[in-house]
């Protein structure tokens, strides 16, 4: 039986992992942190080490660098895994020979397709192709499915939903679930009942307060068929999956004289940078605080702008503003922008046209919208734009920590 370490600061990520590649035949070894990691790399000497990037105690670096310079474990093959490395990391982990980089939030499959290449073993995994993605805005858990039901997906959505309920910490969300382009096969029935087992059991969720968008007839067939289900609305119109799950409230009013003090003030944390580590940014050098990512803000308001960038003064990012749409668009192609915060009400080219402009270009950067209003169409139009993550204004500093800490430090 060959021997994995894992180590990671994230007992989720942990147990997942475990779990995952002891039901495979593996044997793991758990790790809390780089130091613990490194100790038990050099006593217990593993087939494959499966790592975090950012680590405490003992960096990932330092691990790697100590690894080469010892004949015992210098050949140890290590997997890598980052939210968003900049590019003279992605160097640095090839010098020190890195076997694979896998990105976060992890996706199982080629995370294993990596440990069966590795370590020369056939797996006998789920390969169904399937999309399952998770987000978390207003106490409402958005859901998306497309493509197929795999259960390794099934099972990391778990884990995924604890790490939403807890960074929120929000006990019973009211749940949408989106089916789109969903393509049942027999024996997908037992996944179906899975995944929303899945969902009762981990997000708490009254079947009243779970909605389901889909214009699937065997989705809602098999729903209607088995009594647990049967209080769950089915329906293919979005607007009435979303009726009584928005519970937004309405908007306070414009910005004056004082607003900036008053966002600023209530939520700042007691001690310097507290709040972003708590809410799962690394405070050590390689944390992704400290990466030199480009961040972009596309709001006509200069009051958010300035809501933002001082909420993230103590990380290295660089923030590129613009005060609309259009701006926005002309510059694109000049940045890689790790994140994009964006207004939806904007003169000249709004967010709505943004979104399609960035559609239409097959651009895929991670989205957080900005609203000012409180109509319930303005979030449902964001949503059939496969956005999920958006902030109602006036936005306060722990909220956008939050909404940040999801979209890139989240690990599932």
């Amino acid at each position: 039986m060959k021997t994995i370490l894992i180590i990671d600061e994230s007992p989720l990520i942990r147990e997942y992992l475990s779990t995952q590649l002891e039901a495979l035949g593996f044997s793991t070894i758990p790790a809390v942190n780089g130091l613990d990691g490194y100790t038990k790399l050099k006593g217990t000497l593993p087939d494959l080490v499966i790592t975090d990037f950012y680590l405490t105690r003992k960096s990932c670096i330092s691990i790697l660098e100590d690894r080469l310079e010892d004949r015992n474990i210098q050949t140890t093959p290590v997997i890598v895994m980052a939210t968003k490395l900049a590019k003279d990391a992605v160097v640095q982990l090839a010098r020190l020979k890195v076997s694979k980089i896998v990105s976060k939030p992890l996706q199982l499959d080629i995370l294993l397709k990596a440990v069966s290449e590795i370590t020369g073993t056939t797996l006998g995994t789920d390969d169904t192709p399937c999309i399952i993605d998770a987000h978390l805005n207003d106490t409402i858990l958005f859901i998306e499915v497309a493509r197929g039901l795999n259960r390794h997906k099934i099972d990391q959505l778990r884990y995924k939903i604890a790490e939403l309920t807890s960074l929120y910490q929000v006990q019973s969300p009211k749940v949408l679930i989106m089916f789109s382009t969903l393509d049942l096969v027999p024996g997908d029935e037992e996944k179906l009942l899975l995944f929303f087992d899945v969902i009762t059991a981990q997000a708490q969720a009254d079947p009243r307060f779970i909605k389901v968008l889909t214009e699937s007839p065997q989705v809602k067939t098999i729903m209607e068929n088995r009594q647990k289900l049967r209080a769950i609305q089915v329906t293919p119109n979005l607007e009435e999956a979303m009726e009584g799950l928005l519970g937004m409230r309405h908007d306070q009013g414009n910005h004056h004289d004082d607003a900036l003090h008053r966002v600023l003030s209530p939520s700042a944390p007691k001690s310097p940078g507290s709040e972003l580590i708590r809410l799962g940014y690394d405070e050590t050098e390689s944390g992704i605080l400290f990466q030199n990512l480009e961040i972009a803000v596309v709001d006509d308001d200069p009051i958010i702008h300035e809501v933002i960038k001082t909420t993230f003064k103590q990380s290295k990012w660089t923030f590129r503003s613009y005060t609309n749409g259009r701006l926005f668009a002309a510059d694109l192609a000049n940045h890689e922008f790790a994140l994009i915060f964006l207004d939806l009400m904007m003169p000249e080219l709004n967010g709505f046209q943004v979104l399609e402009y960035l559609r239409r270009r097959g651009v895929e950067i991670p989205v957080i919208v900005l609203s000012a209003l409180s109509r319930q169409e303005s979030v449902k139009k964001a949503v059939s734009y496969g956005i999920h993550s958006y902030m109602i204004k006036p936005l306060k500093p722990r909220q956008v920590i939050r909404k940040t800490a999801e979209v890139l430090s989240l690990s599932l």
